[in-house]
């Protein structure tokens, strides 16, 4: 099975560097060669891999992904707009199936000497800083799925912002799926580097058009310089059909602001691989998830915070629904490095299971190497509140508005974090309309 994996995208590969990766410069196409050779040399995790211990992607090594062709053509602006979210007066880039779709993005002149677009078009010129920054990070060294991505990706956002430069409104980027009839993959890749003292905010929403068996292998890379911050909204809501693997790596410089949000909401299978580094003295990290699983779906959030440097500060924050059959993983790790003192840290994880079958697999882990640190980790498991729902019962409430009820409590601790206020009630709709298609509603 792993060798014909391997085989299938190696070949696929060597057309791919040939019609679509020919006008590359050399350093990604150095960068493309190591990454597909060493996928070549381990193939797919396995759940051998203590990593990949919950989480079996023996279906998706079976399956012959093809990429995805390109659909903008198809895709109509009402298409998009019944998918729309949020409504923003901002910047918008929308991504068909990997690749950049004019017709559908809305960007907005930016002033302060900020560079944004897609990547495919970035690539040729020398004054974008994508050399050193494309693949520093998300190295395909490190995992079979980042090199694939690297490997193969064709398009996607590029953000630089300059030193003392805010943005002021979020940057809105659409990845959005529409499957075939043949089981497809795509590749979108992100990359932001935020200057020293700049602010942004970027949002990117994958979502599917249509189902069909699909396959999105999602990497993104996010360079924090001194005293800069990102907030960042990752929010996945793609066909009860697809399988979402993504993979977001971060490494901040001195008193510097990463702040997070992932929110889990479809897809058949559904990984979540978050990195963040705090490179620098006095750094700041925030990763808040949410996931609502139903039926069969999988959902597996991996994190793992690097404390590399003294007096750095993190706090993690994870919350899960899950009913019927539907299995979670949470596995988060803190590692504080040997002369990281003054370092702070708190993690958190906590799960609502609705049915008797629904089963969640929690990991906290903190390993420590300094002595003078403040670290905490925590975990549970339950359900809904009896007694709660027999106070909301006594009062005239009905079953399903009780419950309903419970749950966006539940969920407005995580959405409470979301710095944008449009954003905010945004997921939170999105959430609640979630959990509502949940037993919890047919109760």
């Amino acid at each position: 099975m792993t060798r014909d994996a391997r085989e299938h995208y190696v070949a696929g590969f060597g057309q791919f560097a040939e019609r679509e990766a020919a006008g590359d410069p050399p350093w990604l196409h150095a960068l493309r060669k190591q990454a597909i050779a060493r996928f070549a040399e381990t193939g797919f995790p396995t759940r051998d891999d203590e990593a990949w211990r919950y989480t079996n992607l023996g279906p998706i090594a079976r399956t012959p992904f093809e990429i995805a062709a390109p659909a903008s053509a198809v895709i109509g602006r009402a298409d998009l707009e019944r998918l729309s979210f949020p409504v923003f007066a901002c910047s918008v880039f929308v991504f068909v199936n990997g690749r950049f779709a004019p017709s559908l993005s809305a960007p907005r002149a930016l002033a302060g000497g900020i560079q944004i677009g897609n990547l495919a078009a970035a690539l040729p010129s020398p004054l974008c800083p994508l050399e050193g920054h494309l693949g520093s990070l998300a190295r395909p060294d490190e995992g079979a799925l980042v090199a694939l991505n690297t490997a193969f990706f064709t398009d996607g956002v590029m953000l630089h912002v300059p030193a003392g430069v805010e943005i002021e409104t979020p940057i809105h980027v659409v990845y959005l799926s529409v499957p075939g009839e043949r089981a497809t993959i795509s590749y979108p890749r992100t990359l932001v580097v935020a200057g020293r003292g700049s602010r942004a905010t970027v949002v990117e929403d994958f979502v599917s058009l249509g189902g069909g068996v699909a396959f999105t292998n999602a990497v993104c890379e996010i360079a924090l310089a001194e005293g800069s911050a990102v907030e960042h909204v990752s929010l996945q809501r793609e066909h009860e059909d697809a399988a979402h693997l993504g993979a977001i790596r971060v490494r901040q410089a001195r008193d510097s602001r990463y702040k997070a949000h992932g929110i889990s909401l479809g897809g058949r299978l559904t990984r979540n691989d978050v990195l963040a580094i705090l490179d620098g003295p006095g750094a700041d990290c925030e990763l808040n998830g949410f996931y609502v699983a139903s039926d069969a779906q999988h959902v597996d959030n991996h994190t793992t915070i690097d404390h590399a440097r003294p007096q750095g500060t993190s706090r993690e924050f994870y919350k899960g629904v899950l009913d019927d059959r539907a299995r979670g993983v949470f596995s988060g790790k803190v590692i504080v490095r040997p002369g990281a003192q003054k370092t702070s840290a708190q993690q958190t994880n906590k799960n609502l299971l609705l049915s008797a079958d629904a089963e969640i697999d929690s990991k906290p882990q903190l390993e420590i190497f300094a002595d003078d640190v403040r670290c905490s980790h925590g975990s549970s498991i339950g359900q809904l509140d009896e007694d709660a729902l027999f106070y909301l019962r006594a009062r005239g409430i009905d079953l399903a508005t009780a419950r309903s009820l419970l749950m966006r409590a539940f969920s407005a601790e995580i959405t409470a974090r979301i710095g944008i206020g449009a954003l905010r009630e945004r997921i939170d709709e999105l959430l609640l309309a979630r959990m509502l298609r949940t037993r919890a509603e047919a109760a």
